[in-house]
């Protein structure tokens, strides 16, 4: 059994993908996940201002990339809008199976959906038992596909449903299907009011990847008012968040994968890769940057 640390693919402003990898592998890391994705084209990343990867690229050119980084990716993300009415500018369904051809073609286990805060009047109106309907109807065929071609969908704690242990578990058995689990988002969790070692006691059986955030002391006032953030801002372990029995857990649980560093800057980055290592995390960084957290 090994837990496995990677790190968050989106991680310097106005960089291209390619950037951001040497950047991730500068730090010792040997995996990371395909992050910010679209479909078609993206003038940013075209004109070498954002770390934009698109759906309808060639997979193999995206795996290539990240080979020639020492890089493994460790899962694709396809955070989705699941509550609002579907519509051509919206992320949800077609780039969820996108997401997933994208997955099943490189090789690539796990894709990262989540059904994000609605922003229209038709979202936000929704009762918990609609929205659960609206999730599992805009996640049936890509449940479906995935469970062809082999991928696992992974939902996220990153709204009212998901951030809920008892609307998290209804949704799962209302979706039925061996091609769905859990990305454990310790830090989005906490903030929507969820605790992640009970996730982890009811749902650790359908946890297969793992995001890690810690979230400081101010923001406990602001607790089941926001529903997911991008990124920490403290390192792992210096928060109020219980990390260390979250991990605890997770072995207990028998979890045996990949996980994310989702936490900005290098000294905070490289502390709490440190703080999961102590706690028997795999070993992966180098020397030299165990030195750079020790000075």
């Amino acid at each position: 059994m090994s837990i496995k640390v990677g790190c968050f693919a989106l991680i310097n402003p106005f960089q291209t993908l390619s950037k951001q990898l040497e950047q991730i592998k500068s730090w010792g890391f040997k995996y990371a996940d395909v992050t910010d994705n679209t479909d078609g084209a993206c003038l940013g990343a075209e004109f070498g201002f954002t770390a934009v990867a698109s759906l309808d690229a060639n997979p193999f050119d995206i795996k290539r990339m990240f080979n020639a980084n020492g890089l493994e990716i460790s899962s694709i993300c396809a955070h989705a809008n699941l509550l609002d009415p579907a519509a051509p500018w919206r992320y949800g369904t077609s780039q969820i199976i996108k997401a997933v051809k994208m997955a099943a073609s490189i090789g690539v286990k796990h894709v990262i959906t989540t059904e994000g805060e609605p922003s229209t009047g038709f979202g936000k109106s929704l009762s918990n038992d609609e929205a659960i309907f609206c999730i599992h109807e805009k996640l049936a065929e890509p449940l479906r596909l995935a469970n062809d071609l082999g991928v696992k969908i992974l939902l996220e704690p990153h709204g009212h449903i998901t951030d809920s242990v008892k609307h998290m578990e209804k949704l799962i058995d209302k979706c039925n299907s061996d091609a769905l689990g859990i990305n454990l988002d310790t830090g989005n969790l906490w903030l929507g009011g969820g605790d992640p070692v009970e996730m982890v006691k009811v749902l650790g059986s359908k946890i297969e990847h793992v995001h890690w955030k810690d979230m400081p002391e101010e923001m406990v006032e602001k607790r089941g008012t926001i529903f997911g953030c991008g990124m920490a801002t403290i390192p792992l372990g210096s928060g109020v968040i219980d990390i260390a029995g979250t991990f605890a857990s997770l072995v207990m649980a028998g979890f045996d994968g990949y996980t994310t560093l989702e936490v900005a800057g290098e000294s905070a980055v490289l502390e709490s890769y440190r703080f999961l290592q102590a706690l028997g995390a795999e070993t992966e960084i180098t020397d030299r940057n165990s030195a750079m957290v020790r000075n």
